[in-house]
């Protein structure tokens, strides 16, 4: 084989997060870098933080060009909050409420007694 050194193809000369390269090896038979994109991270629930089902993981300026359904799920916090954590958050919701009828119901029958 020939040469094996290989030399960055852009201004950047260190190897950080930012200049990750490939080796590739061109129609002419020779070695060449290739730059890499960064990973994009998924999106996380605001809540819990685990990892949203049913949405691609991409740099932010890629989410600018996909489209709206492919961002989020169908459901009320969806592309926002996971399933469980909604679903957490509708149940504490609805006992708050009962809470108050029940307090309600009580402050009136102790006034009833009086």
């Amino acid at each position: 084989m020939g040469n094996t050194r290989l030399t960055y193809r852009r201004r950047n000369p260190y190897n950080t997060r930012s200049n990750k390269v490939r080796v590739v090896k061109t129609p002419g038979g020779k070695l060449q870098y290739q730059q890499l994109k960064k990973r994009g991270s998924p999106p996380k629930c605001g809540d819990c933080g685990i990892k949203l089902p049913g949405i691609p993981a991409l740099r932010p300026r890629e989410y600018a060009k996909i489209s709206r359904p492919k961002k989020t799920v169908q459901r009320a916090y969806g592309g926002s909050r996971c399933a469980n954590c909604v679903k957490d958050r509708v149940v504490r919701a609805f006992l708050i409420e009962e809470q108050k009828i029940v307090k309600k119901v009580l402050k009136e029958s102790q006034q009833k007694k009086r």
